[in-house]
C-alpha cells in the first residue's frame, strides 16, 4: 500500500495526528494545554459576555447602530485615548460638538438622537470621522475599526468612513447550498475578472463570471481581496477596514447579490480572510487607532512583521478576540459567505513567523517555545465557534510549515480546519518546468509530492494559484508555451511542437493533480483555459497599468483559438469528478510509477487513471493493474480532438480484465497509451477476455507528443 506522509518530505504519520498519537511522541502536552486554554476562554466568555454567541455579535453593538427610534448609538474601544469626538457631514465637521462618554475597560459611547422629522441624525452615504485626542495632546482623525463601508475619492489617497444604512437594503432570495462532498474551488479576484483594462465590478462578476464558473463544474468560489485594502496592488493582503467590503468593486448590496446568485447556482462562496496581520496605515487603518503603538496589536518589535511591513494582532487581548471573532461572524451573517480561507497561518503559528526558518518534519519544530500559543488558541476558538454555529461552514488553512493536527477536530487538540492547502504541489510543478528537460522528469518524485500528506487531514490540491501567476513568475501555460502563445494558438493552423507539448502537458498536470493530490481541488481564475503571461497590478513600477491586471475571457470565446479546448477539458474533468467523486474517496492506490516509461497509474473511486509523460514514446499492449474484475471503458481522454488532442483512441473499445495479478492489484488489462487515459469499471458486466484490446493504430508518433 502507498505510504501517506507529511508534506514536503516531512515525517511519516501512520495514523491521525491527534492528541493520542502526538502524546506518544512526547508532544501531547501542547495539545492538552491548547484545549485547556480554549476551554478556559469559552468559560470566561460565558461568565462575562453571556457566551460566544453574544460575544461574536459585537458588530451589532460597536461602530454605529441605528436604534428602533432612529437614534444612532456609537461605540468604540480606544483604551489609550484621552477623549473621543464624532465629526462628519452631519455636524458640518465640527470637531468638538459631539463628544463620546468614557466607559469602563477603554470603551467610549455616544448617542445621537434623531432629527426633528424622526429620521437618523446621520444620513445614508455621508461621511464620518472619529476624532481621537491622545494623552500627549495630539488630535488624530480615524475611521472606526467597525466601519462597514469606506470609500476613496478619486483624487484622494485616504479612504473615508461612509455611513451605510440604505433605505431599501438587499433582500436575500436563495438559501445556502448544501456543503459539497467533493470541493472544487474556483479562486477568483473580482477586480481582475474582465478583459478590460480597469477594475471590474461585483455586478460584472455576477453577470459574466458566475455562469462560466457554473459551466466549468466548480462548486465553490474563493473570493480574494474583498476585505477593504487601501493599496490595490497588495492583492488584498494589507487590510485597512476589516468589516468593509471593498468599495472599488461596488456597493455592499452588489456583493450580497453576487453571493446570493452563486447560491442559486449551487455554488458555495468562501472569503479569503486575513487575520494574520493588518496594514500599517493609520488614517484609514487600525494602526495607532487610539494614538498608542499597541491597541489591537502587540507593541513593537513583537507587533511588527518585518517581511510584510505590517502590524501583528495581540490574540491574547479580550477586545482583539471580540473584534476578530465578530469579524468572522459578520461575513457569515451579513453577506452569507459559507466559510473562509485563512491566509498566513504560518506567520500566526510561530513567533518567528516562518521567516528564515525551514521545516524538516521533526516534531520539535512544531511543538516548543517557538509556537505562539495565543494564536493557536485563537484559531481553535475560531474553528470551534464557526463549526458550532454553522455546521456546514468550510475553513481552509494556508500553512507552509506542515503543522500536525491543523485539520484535526478541536476536541482532539487539533486546530479544527476542514482543509489545508497542499502548497508543495504547485512549487513542484514550477520547479520541474523551470529546471528539468522532459526526459529528466522524476516520476517517483512527482508521485511522492502528490501523495505526501498527513493521514487523516484533508488537502486542497492545485497545480497553480494566484501565487504562481504574480509578476516575477508566470502561469503554467506561459511556462510551457511562452511567446508561442501570441502567434500559434489558432486551431486553423497545425500545432507546432511547442504548442503541442504545452497543451498536452497543461491538461495532464491538472488532471494528475486533481486525481492524486488531495481531497479538494483549486484553480485560479483564467488558468483553466491556459491564461497567458502573468498577473501584475497597477503600481508606480508599471506606470499604473492595468494591462496585466485582467483576465482575458475573450480568448475562450474565440472558437478558432485553442484556449477553448483547454477550457473544455477543465470543464469535463470537473464534471467527471462530479460523477465519480474521487475527491471524496479515500486516497488513491498508485500501482505504477515507472521511471523509464514515464508512466503513472493509480485507481481511486472506481476509476483508473493512466498517464504517459514520456516525451517521445507511446505504448501498445501496456499492462495495467486493476483491482475489480470485469469490463472497463474510457470516460475521459485528453487526446480527444475537442481538447486539442489527436483523437487516436477508439472510445467504443471495451477493456476486459485478465485474472493476472499485476503491480499489487488482483487483475490487469492491456491498453495502448498515448496521452492520458481515464478508465472506469463497468459494474453492469463482469466478463473476462484473455486478449489485448487493440487501439486505432498510429505510427511515427511525433517526438513532441505526450
Amino acid at each position: 500500500s502507498i505510504a501517506l506522509i507529511a508534506p514536503a518530505g516531512r515525517v511519516q504519520s501512520p495514523k491521525p495526528a491527534c492528541l493520542e498519537s502526538l502524546g506518544e511522541l512526547g508532544n501531547g502536552e501542547m495539545q492538552k494545554r491548547g484545549i485547556q486554554r480554549m476551554t478556559k476562554r469559552l468559560f470566561e466568555l460565558e461568565e462575562a459576555e453571556g457566551g460566544f454567541d453574544q460575544f461574536t455579535r459585537s458588530y451589532k453593538t460597536f461602530g454605529v447602530q441605528r436604534q428602533p427610534d432612529n437614534s444612532l448609538f456609537f461605540k468604540e474601544w480606544a483604551p489609550a485615548a484621552e477623549a473621543l469626538f464624532l465629526t462628519g457631514d452631519f455636524n458640518g465637521w465640527d470637531k468638538f460638538s459631539h463628544p463620546y462618554t468614557k466607559k469602563d475597560f477603554g470603551k467610549w459611547e455616544l448617542i445621537l438622537p434623531p432629527k426633528h422629522d424622526k429620521s437618523p441624525a446621520v444620513d445614508h452615504h455621508t461621511k464620518l470621522k472619529v476624532v481621537v485626542h491622545t494623552k500627549e495632546g495630539e488630535r488624530l482623525y480615524r475611521i472606526s475599526p467597525w466601519a462597514k463601508y469606506v470609500k476613496r475619492e478619486e483624487k484622494s489617497v485616504i479612504y473615508d468612513w461612509v455611513h451605510w444604512d440604505p433605505p431599501q437594503p438587499y433582500n436575500v432570495i436563495h438559501s445556502r447550498p448544501t456543503k459539497p462532498t467533493s470541493l472544487r474551488i474556483y479562486e477568483a479576484h473580482v477586480g481582475i475578472a474582465s478583459p478590460e483594462g480597469k477594475i471590474a465590478s461585483y455586478t460584472n462578476f455576477t453577470n459574466n463570471v458566475l455562469p462560466r464558473i457554473k459551466d466549468l463544474g466548480y462548486n465553490c468560489i474563493q473570493l480574494m481581496a474583498v476585505m477593504e485594502h487601501a493599496y490595490y496592488a497588495s492583492f488584498g493582503y494589507q487590510i485597512t477596514s476589516f468589516f468593509a467590503a471593498s468599495s472599488r468593486y461596488g456597493t455592499p448590496d452588489e456583493l450580497k447579490e453576487l453571493i446570493d446568485v452563486a447560491h442559486s447556482m449551487g455554488i458555495v462562496v468562501l472569503l479569503d480572510v486575513v487575520h494574520s496581520h493588518a496594514s500599517k496605515n493609520t488614517e484609514d487603518g487600525l494602526n495607532h487607532f487610539d494614538g498608542s503603538n499597541s491597541c489591537y496589536f502587540h507593541s513593537p518589535p513583537r507587533g511588527e512583521h518585518t517581511l510584510w511591513d505590517s502590524r501583528l494582532f495581540n490574540y491574547s487581548s479580550w477586545e482583539v478576540l471580540r473584534f476578530l471573532l465578530s469579524n468572522l461572524r459578520w461575513w457569515m451573517e451579513e453577506y452569507r459567505f459559507d466559510g473562509f480561507r485563512f491566509d498566513g497561518i504560518t506567520s500566526m503559528l510561530y513567533h518567528h513567523h516562518g521567516i528564515g526558518t525551514g521545516f524538516s518534519g521533526d516534531y520539535s519544530e512544531y511543538f516548543g517555545l517557538q509556537v505562539d500559543e495565543d494564536s493557536l488558541v485563537y484559531l481553535m476558538l475560531a474553528n470551534h465557534i464557526l463549526h458550532t454555529l454553522y455546521p456546514d461552514c468550510i475553513t481552509v488553512a494556508e500553512d507552509v510549515s506542515g503543522m500536525p493536527a491543523l485539520c484535526r477536530p478541536v476536541e482532539e487538540g487539533g486546530l479544527g480546519f476542514d482543509y489545508r492547502l497542499a502548497m508543495a504541489i504547485p512549487d513542484k510543478w514550477i520547479q520541474i518546468l523551470k529546471e528539468l528537460k522532459d526526459e529528466d522528469w522524476n516520476i517517483g518524485n512527482i508521485t511522492h509530492t502528490l501523495t505526501n500528506r498527513r493521514y487523516g487531514e484533508k488537502c486542497i490540491a492545485y497545480a497553480e494559484s494566484h501565487d504562481q501567476a504574480l509578476v516575477g513568475d508566470k502561469t503554467l501555460a506561459f511556462w510551457l508555451m511562452d511567446k508561442e502563445m501570441y502567434t500559434n494558438m489558432s486551431s486553423m493552423i497545425p500545432m507546432n511542437p511547442i504548442i503541442n507539448r504545452g497543451i498536452q502537458l497543461h491538461k495532464m498536470i491538472r488532471l494528475v493533480t486533481h486525481g492524486l493530490g488531495g481531497e479538494g481541488y483549486l484553480n485560479f481564475i483564467g488558468n483553466e483555459f491556459g491564461h497567458p503571461e502573468w498577473l501584475d497590478f497597477p503600481r508606480e513600477g508599471n506606470n499604473q497599468s492595468y494591462h496585466y491586471a485582467r483576465r482575458q475571457f475573450n480568448l475562450v470565446d474565440m472558437d478558432h483559438l485553442r484556449y477553448c479546448q483547454l477550457y473544455a477539458f477543465d470543464r469535463d474533468m470537473n464534471r467527471t469528478e462530479d460523477k465519480y467523486g474521487w475527491l471524496a474517496a479515500p486516497p488513491a492506490y498508485v500501482s505504477a510509477k515507472h521511471e523509464e516509461d514515464k508512466v503513472i497509474v493509480f485507481d481511486r473511486a472506481n476509476v483508473v487513471f493512466i498517464f504517459n509523460f514520456h516525451p517521445n514514446k507511446s505504448f501498445q499492449g501496456y499492462r495495467v493493474g486493476v483491482e475489480v474484475p470485469g469490463k472497463y471503458k474510457i470516460k475521459l481522454d485528453s487526446d480527444m480532438a475537442q481538447y486539442g488532442g489527436h483523437g487516436r483512441l477508439d472510445h467504443s473499445t471495451e477493456f476486459f480484465t485478465e485474472a493476472q495479478p499485476f503491480n499489487g492489484r488482483s487483475n490487469s488489462i492491456l491498453v495502448n497509451i498515448f496521452n492520458i487515459t481515464l478508465l472506469t469499471h463497468q459494474r453492469s458486466s463482469f466478463v473476462e477476455c484473455h486478449r489485448a484490446v487493440d487501439f486505432e493504430h498510429t505510427s511515427n508518433v511525433n517526438p513532441g507528443l505526450l
